[in-house]
Order: structure tokens, then sequence, then C-alpha cells
């Protein structure tokens, strides 16, 4: 059975969601995380996920989580690498 355009959007929203708290969980926000909103209404079997925008101190937190280098501890210093050892939060 194919899904409505409104179950099409609440399933957007729940996977939004469910990232949303696993990046927190990581230490990641991405400010600008939503369901991309001229999807919603078009042809697209689900509506895309936009990530948005973020500074360099969140990209760099980002692919250090994705690498598994992240401690929690700190960030990558900018410029660095995501293995570089975590700078110390002021």
């Amino acid at each position: 059975m194919a899904l409505t355009a409104m179950e099409r959007i609440r399933a957007a929203e729940e996977a939004v969601e469910q990232l949303r708290t696993e990046l927190d969980r990581a230490g990641v926000v991405l400010p600008s995380l939503r369901i991309d909103p001229l999807t919603c209404g078009g042809h697209v079997l689900f509506p895309l996920v936009d990530l948005g925008r973020c500074n360099m101190d969140m990209a760099l937190r980002l692919v250090a989580v994705l690498a598994g280098t992240y401690s929690g501890e700190g960030v990558p210093p900018v410029g660095g690498t995501p293995s570089s050892a975590p700078a110390e939060r002021s």
C-alpha cells in the first residue's frame, strides 16, 4: 500500500528528529536541520532532509564523530585534522 503525502511527511519528520537526537548525543548541532519544504509537495517518494549550514567548528566536529575520533571532551582545532588531539574548551 502506498503512503499518503501526510504519512511521508510524518516519516520524514520522525527521521529528522531521530537524526537530531543522535547528532546531539554525539555533540553535534546542525541548527538548520529540517525537512526540505520544496520536496514536501512534489512527486518525490519521501521529502528530502536538509542538513543545512554549520560553521567550521561544527563541520570538523561532525567529521570527527563520523571518523570515530570525537571524544566529547573537545573539538578538533579549526584547520586541524579530525585525528588531531582535541582542543580544550574554554
